[in-house]
Order: C-alpha cells, then sequence, then structure tokens
C-alpha cells in the first residue's frame, strides 16, 4: 500500500503543473521574487553582491540552457542591435572605465533582454499566461499590504535597509514622511529594500487587479481584486511618488482606449467608474493616515501644466542630456562608468574615465551606446508596443486579447519611467520583456490551435 500511494504522488504532482501550465517563465519569476525577499533580511547584507548577480545571471543561465526556436519576436534584431552595438563600445571606446565593469554592463544589459530569446520556446497557453498573471499579482499586492502596514504599524514590518541608502550622504530624512499623527516613518517599502518601493508594487496591483475582476465573473476574485486595487493605489499615495501616480493614470487612459476599440461598453463602464472610486476613495483614506504632507505632494501636480511640473521636478535631467551631455558624448562615454557596474565593479582609481551619474534611462543610454543605442533601444521598444497593440486587437483571440490590451498599457507606463529613472537597467525591465514575450508566445500558439495540424509551426 505504501508502494502505490507514493508512486501515485508524483502523478497527481504532475497533473497540477500541467493544469497551471508550469514553464520557466514561472520559475523565473517566482526565483527572482524569491531572491528579493531575500534582500530583506540583514544577515544577508554581504551576500547582496551574490544576489543581485544571481538575479541578472538567471536569465542569461536560461539563455544557455534553453533553445531559441519557434517564431522570433519583431524586437528580436534589435535587441541583438544593441548587443552588437555594446560589444563595439567595450572594444573601440578609449573612455571604457575597465574591461571587468564593460563585461559586467554587457552582461546585464544581455541578462535583461534574454527573454526575448529563451521564453520563445516554451509552450505557453493562454491558461498559463493566465496563471503566471495571478502570481505577479499575488506577489504585488502582498508587497503592497505589507507597505500599507509599515505606515500603521511602524518599524513592526521594517525589512533591512539598502546598503546603498544607508551610506548615502543624504540619508533616510529624505525618503521619509510624515503622517497625520506627528510620527515620522520611511516610505512604505513594502517587500523590497527601499523606502518608496511599495509604489510600484501598488501600480502592478492595481493594474493587474483591475483587469482580472473585469475578465472575472467570479465575485468573490472581483472583490479581492478591487481590495487588492485600493492597497496599492493607497500605498503608491503613501510614498508620494508623483510619478507612479502619473504613469498609472496614463495606463488607465489607455486600457480605456483598447475597450473603447473593441467595442466594450459593459466593461468600459465598469473601469471608468471602478477606478475613479478607486482614486478618490483611496485618495480621503491617505489623507486620513498621511495628513498634510500627502495632501501637499499630490496637490504640487496640479500647480501648473504638466511639461512644467514635469520640468521643475525630472524634467531638467533630460534637458541636460539633450542639451549638454548629448553633444559630448554622441557615441556613448564608455562602459562600466554609472550605475550598479560602476559602484561595484568601476576602477574608483582612475581620474580620466570618473563615474558620471544618471537619473533617467535616457542619460544610461546615452553613456552607454550613444544615439545608436538609443534608436535601436527605442525601436525594440517600439516592436514591443505594437504587438502587444494587434493581440488587443485581434479578434481571432477572443477574451484573450484583453490581456493584450493589459500589455500594451503596462508597456506606455513603462515607457513613461523611462524619463524619470533608468528602469531598464534594473530587474523591472527583465520583467518587461518577459511578460512581452509570454504574451507573444501565447497568442500565437492560440492561433496555432486553431489551424490544422498539417500547417501548424
Amino acid at each position: 500500500m505504501i508502494t502505490k500511494t507514493t508512486q501515485a504522488l508524483p502523478t497527481a504532482s504532475a497533473s497540477i503543473w500541467e493544469k497551471l501550465n508550469w514553464t520557466w517563465a514561472h520559475s523565473f519569476m517566482l526565483t527572482q521574487f524569491t531572491l528579493q525577499l531575500l534582500l530583506l533580511f540583514p544577515q544577508i547584507g554581504a551576500f547582496r553582491l551574490v544576489m543581485r548577480i544571481a538575479s541578472f545571471g538567471l536569465g542569461l543561465f536560461l539563455l544557455v540552457k534553453l533553445r531559441s526556436k519557434g517564431n522570433p519576436h519583431p524586437s528580436t534584431v534589435p535587441a541583438i542591435i544593441v548587443m552588437v552595438i555594446l560589444v563595439l563600445e567595450l572594444c573601440l571606446h578609449p573612455y571604457n572605465n575597465s574591461i571587468l565593469a564593460g563585461i559586467a554592463q554587457i552582461a546585464i544589459y544581455l541578462a535583461i533582454l534574454s527573454p526575448i530569446f529563451w521564453v520563445r520556446g516554451l509552450k505557453i497557453t493562454p491558461v498559463g499566461f493566465e496563471s503566471l498573471m495571478f502570481l505577479m499579482w499575488g506577489f504585488h499586492t502582498l508587497s503592497a499590504i505589507f507597505g500599507v502596514l509599515q505606515v500603521y504599524y511602524p518599524g513592526k514590518f521594517q525589512p533591512a535597509l539598502s546598503t546603498v541608502i544607508q551610506n548615502s550622504k543624504f540619508g533616510l530624512d529624505a525618503l521619509s514622511i510624515t503622517l497625520a499623527n506627528g510620527v515620522v516613518v520611511p516610505r512604505p517599502m513594502g517587500l523590497t529594500d527601499t523606502p518608496g518601493g511599495a509604489a510600484t508594487a501598488g501600480f502592478y496591483a492595481i493594474l493587474f487587479g483591475v483587469l482580472i475582476a473585469l475578465r472575472h465573473k467570479n465575485p468573490i476574485l472581483k472583490i479581492v481584486c478591487m481590495g487588492s486595487a485600493a492597497i496599492g493605489l493607497l500605498c503608491i499615495y503613501l510614498s508620494q511618488i508623483r510619478s507612479i501616480l502619473v504613469i498609472l493614470v496614463i495606463a488607465m487612459l489607455f486600457l480605456a482606449v483598447i475597450l473603447i476599440r473593441k467595442n466594450q461598453i459593459a466593461r468600459l463602464t465598469a473601469l471608468v467608474s471602478g477606478v475613479t472610486a478607486l482614486f478618490f476613495g483611496t485618495f480621503l483614506w491617505a489623507i486620513a493616515i498621511g495628513g498634510t504632507s500627502t495632501l501637499k505632494r499630490i496637490n504640487s501636480l496640479f500647480e501648473g501644466s504638466a511639461g512644467e511640473v514635469y520640468h521643475k521636478n525630472r524634467g531638467h535631467f533630460l534637458q541636460d542630456t539633450i542639451e549638454n551631455l548629448l553633444p559630448q558624448y554622441p557615441l556613448g562615454a564608455g562602459l562600466g562608468r554609472w550605475g550598479m557596474t560602476s559602484s561595484y565593479f568601476g576602477d574608483k582609481t582612475d581620474l580620466v574615465v570618473q563615474s558620471l551619474w544618471a537619473e533617467i534611462q535616457w542619460t544610461g543610454w546615452l553613456y552607454d551606446g550613444g544615439i545608436p543605442l538609443i534608436i535601436a533601444y527605442v525601436v525594440a521598444i517600439y516592436w514591443a508596443c505594437q504587438v502587444a497593440w494587434k493581440i488587443a486587437t485581434d479578434r481571432q483571440l477572443g477574451d484573450f486579447a484583453l490581456w493584450g490590451g493589459l500589455i500594451f498599457a503596462y508597456n506606455i507606463g513603462f515607457i513613461s519611467i523611462t524619463f524619470n529613472y533608468a528602469i531598464f537597467i534594473s530587474q523591472s525591465g527583465t520583467e518587461f520583456w518577459l511578460l512581452n514575450m509570454v504574451l507573444f508566445v501565447a497568442a500565437g500558439n492560440i492561433k496555432d490551435d486553431k489551424l490544422p495540424k498539417t500547417v501548424r509551426r
């Protein structure tokens, strides 16, 4: 009897994974979340660099392990061009910081772009795609919940702080908020090691939560999704990161455009009414907790035109990039001179190729490869958006096309972040390419299943 029971377990286990259509994409995402959680423990501090390397190294491992079979995504060619430009930069540019730093920078770019190559060989079904979306939504919702708890119970749910923040000359004061009761706390971190990190989790929680609520009729799931969206939006308000709030509005507007184009009036009405109620309801909630500091921070978005507000806060970095840095570095400034690679692998003793500072992605691209790299990467992003739009408007895909609308809205929001933060040199950049690739592969597999067996891929 024991033998029979033992033999039956793998079959039962296998059926669960088959139902979820568990793939390397799911394992990749789950591992990324695990590595992020490990960084929260103070005991891991000495291994922080190892964790960061492992996060990017996993993409390189899968690039080698999995064959790049299946139809290539249109972003494949510009992605290859990006890598060629970086290799040429390493070989030919006279002002690379060091060979090690240059190789590290190339490896990060390749790791971030790697899903374009290894995901296309996976057999991702609509069920598999949706289970991956639920995985992302669940993790970010949990992170947003911890962000709220960190405000309600200061110090009790606080993870270990990033060593970069600890060693910063600005300290933690600039990343703290004063609550309505006068208590000063770090901006909600969620399940990250950075004050304000819960805002990003909040963005995912509301974006994915709203779409899942629109797609599913289960009333309990709808309530859970809208609760998740409310907590996520509250985190964004309390984090006082205005750019994330603006990006969220942009993403929701584009999602509404998709619904209008597909003539889904009922879902459009639910989206507009539900999101509007969330914005106003959680705003009042945030003011009750965060007090006047939160109110002033949000009101500052309306002190002038959108262009004036952006220029006052982050736009001057873009202006400096165009007016001063572009003429100085039209073909790049050399590799390994900014960001994480400069901090960890750069040669601090070389006074000729000193470290450079990049607040926004466009500055980082300019440093790494100049105008050619900017053009190549923008083209790759353009094709990602184009593919998501086509999937969103493809009638053959049925209700799955709505996921294309979500990813398209997500892409637009992601592009907006490049004007505020160097997003494509982080793990979030990997998520961008992973989500776009699993969407592309899943949509392709749906169409293949509708074809006769003799003409399938």
